[in-house]
């Protein structure tokens, strides 16, 4: 959570549209750092299941390739884990990005990683689309405009190892690609002082 949430301004009013929220398990900590939040997902369960959950949060059923909202509704749009079920992502993006006042944050799976070798097509993986960053620059060269700024991490380097394992976990430099979490910040409009693209 701390990865996704570092670029976000949780100050203020800032809006946020969690695409893809399924039982709500993100939007409900992006609304307890301070962020006016919206919950988004096709499955009807699962929009029903957030509700219960959390009744101060708007949670609405609606798919990512078809938002029902105006231009700039939000000031963030965000997708943690949800567009690797989606069989058109840079469709989704595109969405997310016409909504999207000031950043789109991903969460995907990252396919150079050693949880897709251990995962990839088993249990609850099953069915999943595993991306790069490579592919994700696919999607944003459909954007207008083109983003300002681009950065990515990735976390969650030896999936189900032991605490030794865990410890290392906080050294290692979230720069590293290999992470089996993904996160990607794309900036639309210029929030930080340094306006450069910069991927990692």
């Amino acid at each position: 959570m701390r990865l996704l949430s570092a670029r976000l301004n949780t100050g203020g009013s800032h809006s946020l549209l969690d695409v893809g929220c399924g039982s709500g398990y993100f939007t409900r900590r992006f609304a307890a750092s301070g962020l006016q939040t919206t919950g988004l997902d096709p499955d009807a369960t699962a929009v029903s299941y957030a509700l219960k959950r959390d009744t101060q949060t708007v949670y609405l059923q609606g798919i990512a390739e078809s938002l029902p909202f105006e231009n700039d509704s939000f000031d963030y749009c965000t997708a943690v884990t949800s567009l690797c079920f989606i069989a058109e992502p840079a469709k989704a993006l595109l969405e997310m990005w016409r909504l999207a006042n000031r950043a789109v944050l991903l969460g995907l799976l990252n396919r150079h990683s050693l949880l897709y070798r251990q995962k990839q097509g088993r249990g609850a993986y099953q069915g999943a689309r595993w991306d790069t960053l490579a592919d994700v620059k696919k999607w944003i060269e459909l954007l207008s405009p083109q983003p300002l700024v681009l950065k990515s991490a990735t976390a969650v380097f030896l999936p189900g190892a032991g605490v030794g394992a865990q410890i290392l976990e906080r050294l290692l430099p979230a720069s590293l690609p290999w992470g089996s979490f993904l996160a990607v910040y794309i900036e639309k409009n210029s929030i930080s002082q340094n306006s450069d693209v910069i991927s990692n």
